[in-house]
């Protein structure tokens, strides 16, 4: 029996090899041109931010100012880094959990040159002025044919990889994972054609807009998020999701109320009240799959404290995790009717998409990458103390932007309500925000340029090859002590 059961394990062992093998160079280049991108979109949004409140910065580039930085830092967020980190998660996850390597990675390759090919035709269109002027949708209308062509590539690929796999039942992160595959096509075509291809009412242009950008996060980023976390939760520790009821409960909440939310944003247009007010009783009971998530999780962790310190994934798995419950109360504090005249025009709404964007679905993500990347390049990372100011610069980073933007945005939002007081003195209370905002971007572009030079090294394959994961407490060891087995390749 026993000879048995180590044949079972060196056969699985091997599989798991075959697989990581397999998908090695598109789930790298989806990352590492992921972090690229991100890096632009950090610095972008560091010179929009900068502008803010110092004009004068850059004045003699007119392709520099606000209006094509701000909208080539929120696209390259979005298209650039998020989508494509989404999908290099989904390619290794849905391989692993079907059991089952891939046979054609030079399709998704293409796929993925594709989509970037579109990127950055769609940020050189913003730069030079070409842009559509609606937010999350500025690329050049003909960009978005092109992002959708290369996503096709990849959607069927994901599928047939998990028809084909020789799982019997399906785990909760395949769920969100292959629910968002099928989401993201649907908002992404029915955005694009009722603004661009539908010759709409602009007002109801405007509506579907708003919905777009809801939809993208909680209809698409969100579940890969929740999946990756979901795989990594149980994985690192080495127990089973704490309940698989609530599991099932937060994933169904999510696709039934998630569809809805976005148009709260219309409140007060000449739009029926229906819509609106639809939207806003969506966004307040987002709160419902971000507790159910963030319970079910926190649960599953309980009592691992000293893992969650050591491992790099599971410290970003958590923090993501909390950035979704913190998502889930924004969204019900924000989005109520008395809420909404207050942030509508204000800097509420941008705090609010990097909570989102950041400090939720990219925590998660890099949790992804640095349990990912070692088993597909069979190199443990080269250094704890970039994944430590990599994580800790980020965190920081984030609290800075969400609490200068939300709150500075209700404060502003208020000050736009006293029609008594003049414009400027609006303008001149959101100055202090922006500075905030500023410098937390300059943290978080210094902990992504070492996030990119080591996953870039990675790549190349230059870490030092080990059969021990790269733990943050304590130097590199020759052994790993047996609560920490199962993070081994």
């Amino acid at each position: 029996m026993a000879t048995e059961s180590e044949a079972a394990d060196q056969k699985d062992v091997l599989l798991r090899a075959a697989i990581d093998r397999s998908l090695r160079h598109p789930v790298m280049f989806f990352f590492t041109s992921g972090a690229a991108w991100l890096g632009v979109s950090i610095l972008f949004g560091f010179i929009s931010s900068l502008k803010m409140h110092a004009p004068e910065f850059l004045a003699g580039f007119s392709w520099l100012d606000v209006g094509r930085t701000y909208p080539v830092h929120l696209n390259t967020l979005v298209y650039g880094w998020a989508c494509q980190a989404a999908i290099g998660l989904a390619l290794w996850l849905v391989a692993r959990l079907s059991r089952r390597e891939a046979r054609h990675a030079g399709t998704i390759l293409m796929a993925g040159h594709l989509w970037n090919l579109g990127v950055t035709a769609g940020v050189i269109g913003i730069l030079i002025g070409e842009g559509e002027g609606r937010p999350w949708m500025e690329f050049p209308a003909a960009v978005w044919p092109v992002l959708l062509l290369g996503y096709f590539f990849i959607a069927v690929w994901s599928f047939v990889q998990f028809r084909c796999g020789t799982r019997a039942r399906a785990y909760i992160s395949q769920w969100y994972l292959l629910a968002a595959l099928i989401w993201f096509p649907w908002v992404y075509a029915t955005g694009h054609f009722f603004v661009f291809v539908f010759d709409g009412h602009p007002l109801m242009a405007a509506g579907i807009n708003a919905w777009y950008k809801s939809a993208v996060v909680f209809l698409f980023l969100a579940p890969v998020g929740l999946g990756t976390v979901y795989y990594l939760t149980p994985k690192v520790t080495g127990r089973p999701v704490h309940s698989y009821s609530l599991a099932v409960l937060g994933f169904w909440s999510l696709a039934v109320i998630a569809p809805w939310a976005g148009m709260q944003k219309l409140v007060g247009a000449p739009v029926p009240e229906f819509l609106a007010y639809t939207g806003a009783a969506a966004a307040v009971l987002i709160l419902i799959p971000a507790l159910a998530a963030g319970v079910n999780i926190l649960c599953t962790i309980r009592g691992h404290g000293q893992t969650v310190h050591a491992s790099p994934a599971l410290r970003f798995a958590v923090a993501g995790t909390v950035g979704f419950v913190a998502l889930g109360f924004f969204s019900m504090v924000l989005n109520t009717p008395v809420m909404l005249k207050y942030t509508q025009f204000s800097l509420t709404g941008y705090g609010f998409e990097v909570l989102a964007l950041y400090g939720f679905f990219s925590m998660a993500a890099f949790g992804g990458i640095y349990f990912i990347v070692p088993r597909i390049t069979r190199r443990e990372w080269l250094s704890r103390r970039f994944i430590v100011w990599h994580f800790w610069l980020s965190v920081y980073g984030v609290i800075a932007i969400v609490g200068a933007s939300i709150p500075g945005g209700i404060l502003q939002g208020l000050a736009q309500e006293a029609y008594d007081k003049p414009w400027m003195d609006v303008a001149i209370r959101g100055k202090s925000y922006a500075i905030g905002t500023t410098v937390a971007w300059g943290f978080i572009l210094v902990s992504n340029l070492f996030f990119f030079l080591h996953l870039v090294l990675m790549w190349a394959r230059l870490g030092r090859r080990s059969r021990h994961p790269t733990l943050l407490d304590g130097a590199h060891r020759a052994g790993t002590p047996a609560r920490l087995e199962h993070l081994r390749p």
